[in-house]
């Protein structure tokens, strides 16, 4: 596979996202537990070096079953992990932005992970905040960040959920390794994002890459221009769809996740699909820009 850095780490393109490990509605334990351990193996077997994460997927079941699967992790496995939100006994996602419920998440994650230092942590923004607070500044918040890095218990600082604005003031305050934020085919409205951290050589790890996970909205699998290139290709739609994003900047890092062995073998396939610049034409042609 190819490589792109992460802060001081060289990854594989293609990680693995565990957010798909938990139950339904990323709460409780997996569907198939031997199962779970499995794809996580085969992942790194076959290359993954570098695995996304979160306390708040199961809550704690992700980072637990990475644990179980991989410790002792291999040296040049990097693990991923992001703080600013938390999980209520509903499965709702709340915020958690305060410095003091940064600094905790990411012990939390330190402790189930059984590790030392985590290779970066995305620091998650939310639009809301928890009622009877005030909004928690973003410089309060990536203040806290640094100190966390500055006392070896992360690598690298990264952000989500970020506008332009954000972004370049977590590089400015931050140094940041990273970015995750959605962008597809179908959705590129993040593009200057993109383009800013790629001209910074910072790593731009999309959500959503295959369009939106909520029922009734756009897909990339479903897109006629992305299904007639796949047919012509003999590939998948998901694998064009995710060869397009390899294709389109080369400091995207895809994390691909699946609770499914056969969609794991698929997705790490990605790397061998090759897009000519009439298949790329094709695609973002027929691709929908937001």
């Amino acid at each position: 596979m190819d490589t792109y850095p992460l802060g001081q780490f060289s990854v594989n393109r293609i990680g693995f996202g565990a957010m798909q490990l938990p139950g339904p509605g990323v709460m409780g334990p997996p569907r198939d537990h031997h199962e779970a351990i499995g794809i996580l193996r085969r992942a790194v077997e076959w290359g993954v070096n570098h695995i996304d994460t979160a306390q708040f997927y199961g809550p704690d079941v992700a980072n637990e079953l990475i644990r179980e699967a991989l410790y002792p992790y291999p040296d040049d496995l990097v693990l991923v992990s992001k703080v600013g939100a938390f999980r209520d006994d509903h499965g709702n996602w709340l915020p958690g932005q305060r410095p003091d419920q940064l600094r905790s998440a990411v012990e939390d994650n330190l402790r189930t992970l059984g590790v030392d230092r985590l290779g970066a942590v995305n620091l998650r923004l939310h639009e809301g905040h928890t009622p009877g607070e005030e909004p928690v500044r973003l410089e309060d918040q990536l203040a806290e960040m640094v100190a966390l890095r500055d006392e070896g218990k992360i690598a690298g600082v990264g952000i989500s959920t970020a506008n332009r604005v954000q972004v370049e003031q977590a590089i400015a305050q931050a140094d940041i390794v990273c970015v995750q934020n959605a962008f597809s085919l179908l959705d590129r409205s993040d593009a200057d994002v993109l383009d800013l951290c790629a001209a910074r050589g910072i790593a731009y790890v999309p959500y959503f890459p295959l369009g939106s996970a909520f029922p009734n909205l756009p897909k990339v699998t479903d897109n006629p221009a992305v299904r007639a290139v796949a047919a012509r290709l003999g590939a998948t739609p998901a694998q064009v769809g995710l060869a397009w994003l390899l294709a389109h900047r080369e400091n995207i890092l895809l994390i691909p996740g699946t609770s499914r062995p056969a969609h794991l073998e698929q997705n790490l396939a990605v790397a061998d699909v090759r897009l000519s610049d009439g298949d790329i034409a094709q695609l973002e042609e027929g691709g929908v820009t937001s």
